[in-house]
């Protein structure tokens, strides 16, 4: 029998903002354990807390960059659990009258386009973190950090319309790109900015209804979330195969065997006994706020990627790799702010650049080669002062040292030879000392003269200008 995968997301972002949801502590990361923490966040009795303005707004960009309705009126609720990294026995979320409501998310899969419809984006505060003693040298003992105890987030619940690991890890990366430009989260999944459960069920082809599901939660790459959802897949189906039944449970994925496993029985939302948070209002949201802060709205990665074809002129694979972080495009868009030759900067930027960043693990706003820097050393080569082979030789020097083309070039002397004489000069050398090679090629062995222009460009050390060579050494055998 053949299945068919049903996916659907849930992606946990923290909002760049610099307190918490409900107090002034600071969210700033890497701080001693309980440093950022006060009565609020520890849920000391009698305390009351008071909504960051900030966050409603960066959670209500969220939403317009997902093309989310927002709903005028939202209510916090509580969510009852316990676990010790919990410490009111609560979390503090939004339940039946969430921020935003049925958005989508576009994806390119196989280059064909595909909408995911977004279920719901609510506002809720983080946890603590639990860190086992036997990190610490106390096996046996497990402690908790309260720091990131009420750090704002929002949870973006995607509709169950993936139906690979590939889709899901495409969809990650559209909103992950979407969340950056927006600016509305750092999205840095090593400090756990960005976190995704992934509910995964299996049915038969044709079967309209859904398979039972599970929830592999706190999956923190995206390379991890395609690989549980694989594993999650083939380990359903083989159940279904033997005739046994898919139980609905929560679990984890192991990322060094590359397997999940059962956590705890699946929850329904009953169980957690939501009910209107009573120490905060609900939140209203007026059309006119809802209006200005659309027009706060940067320009999103879709929309810039067809502005990049459209006033560029560059190939749609060009767009996808210049617009993959917002920094990448704003370097690319300065450079071609300074130097009009659009597909030459792009070439540029894709290829000699980007692959020195990634060999250094460095992003492009950490780059030694400035935007003028990289136009200087291409105006260079439309002068004719270097050929491009020279000018990839310069470059090289240029991201080590930090020196300018024209510093390097002056220092070393590298600038292109372009004068007939002393190029005519190399070329009589070199064909008096091959004089053999010189007879084939008149006898009809074109590829021999490959051979004599190398020589020639290995006696200039690289610096005579490859066409008036390949020009001056014709016209001297003929």
């Amino acid at each position: 029998m053949n299945y068919e995968m049903v996916i659907g997301l849930e992606v946990h972002a923290q909002l760049k903002t610099q307190s918490k949801i409900f107090c002034s502590c600071s969210t700033e990361f890497g701080k001693p354990a309980n440093e950022n923490t006060c009565p609020v966040c520890l849920g000391m009795p009698g305390v009351l807390p008071v909504l960051n303005k900030k966050a409603l707004q960066l959670a209500m960009k969220t939403c317009l960059s997902t093309n989310c309705r927002i709903a005028p009126i939202n209510r916090f609720a509580r969510k009852n659990y316990f676990y010790p990294d919990l410490p009111k026995g609560y979390q503090i979320s939004q339940f039946e009258l969430p921020l935003g409501l049925d958005g989508y998310v576009n994806i390119w899969v196989n280059g064909t386009k595909k909408e995911i419809g977004l279920t719901r984006i609510h506002m809720e505060e983080d946890a603590g973190k639990l860190i086992h003693g036997d990190n610490l040298g106390s096996p046996g003992k497990s402690y908790v950090d309260f720091n990131r105890t009420g750090i704002p987030l929002v949870e973006i619940v995607s509709e169950p319309d993936l139906r690979s690991g590939e889709e899901a890890r495409e969809y990650l990366t559209q909103l992950k790109l979407i969340l950056e430009y927006a600016e509305v989260s750092d999205c840095n999944m090593e400090e756990g900015n960005l976190r995704c459960d992934a509910n995964v069920s299996v049915r038969p082809e044709g079967q309209k209804e859904f398979g039972i599901r599970t929830e592999t939660k706190n999956l923190n790459s995206f390379r991890f979330v395609q690989r549980a959802i694989e594993y999650e897949v083939d380990r359903q189906i083989k159940i279904l195969e033997q005739g046994d039944s898919i139980i609905q449970e929560t679990r984890l994925y192991d990322s060094n065997k590359g397997v999940t496993f059962s956590m705890r029985s699946k929850e329904e939302a009953h169980d957690y006994r939501y009910f209107p948070e009573p120490d905060l209002v609900p939140v209203e949201i007026s059309d006119e706020w809802i209006k200005e802060t659309m027009s706060e709205l940067p320009e999103l990665p879709e929309k810039k990627r067809e502005r990049f074809i459209q006033n560029y002129k560059i190939p749609e694979y060009d767009t996808g790799v210049l617009t993959a972080s917002k920094e990448i495009a704003d370097y690319y868009e300065k450079s071609a702010s300074l130097y009009p030759e659009f597909k030459v900067i792009s070439n540029w930027v894709m290829g000699e650049l980007l692959r020195e960043l990634k060999n250094d693990g460095q992003k492009i706003n950490e780059s030694p080669i400035k935007p003028e820097d990289l136009v200087e050393l291409l105006k260079l080569i439309d002068k004719g002062t270097l050929s491009a082979k020279m000018a990839k030789t310069v470059f090289e020097e240029m991201y080590q040292s930090s020196k300018t083309a024209i510093e390097i070039v002056s220092k070393k002397g590298l600038a292109q030879i372009t004068d007939s004489s002393a190029i005519e000069n190399l070329v009589d050398e070199i064909l008096q000392l091959n004089t053999d090679q010189v007879e084939q090629y008149k006898n009809g062995k074109e590829k021999v003269f490959g051979f004599l222009v190398g020589q020639i460009m290995k006696k200039s050390k690289g610096q005579a200008d490859p066409a008036l060579v390949n020009k001056l050494l014709k016209d001297r055998i003929n």
